[in-house]
Order: structure tokens, then sequence, then C-alpha cells
């Protein structure tokens, strides 16, 4: 199957966004948790990626202003959430 241009550029930011979850750390370190609770920071990057694709699955293909408007704002996002600053996403 062949894919168009605009489909090849929102699974390119599908694998751009879940590579920059690899630079998260695995567990957060702040704050510290009583027990040895930690907080499995990566997942929540992943799992947040994959929910945002996934709500929007049910756009039409043919609807390219809809496609195109949430690439610029995932792209947005990309750029906010891969800021070494930012350590967990709920």
């Amino acid at each position: 199957m062949r894919l168009s241009g605009l489909q090849k550029e929102v699974l390119g930011l599908y694998r751009h966004c879940l590579r920059e979850s690899r630079k998260k750390p695995e567990v957060s370190a702040m704050p510290p948790m009583p027990y040895s609770m930690h907080l499995a920071t990566r997942p929540h990057f992943q799992a947040f990626a994959r929910s945002e694709f996934a709500k929007n699955l049910t756009i039409d293909k043919r609807d390219f202003a809809a496609i195109e408007f949430l690439l610029r704002k995932g792209k947005r996002q990309l750029e906010v959430y891969s800021s070494p600053g930012i350590k967990d996403i709920r």
C-alpha cells in the first residue's frame, strides 16, 4: 500500500513522538515518593502520544485542512514536551 505525503507526515510525527519519549527518564526523581514508589514518566509520554493520535483516527483522510492543522498542533506540542525541563506529563 502506498502512502500519501500527508500520511507519511503523520506517521513521521508519531515516530518522532515515540523517539522523543525515549529521551525522558524512566522513573520520576521528583518529588521523592515514600516507600520507594516512583512514577514511571516515560510510559506517560508514550501513552499521551498514543492517545492523542488514537482520538483523531476518525478524521476523514481527505479532510486535508483538519489533518494539516493537527500536524501543526502536534509539532508544536512535541517541541514543548521535548524540552529537557519537562519531566512528566499527565
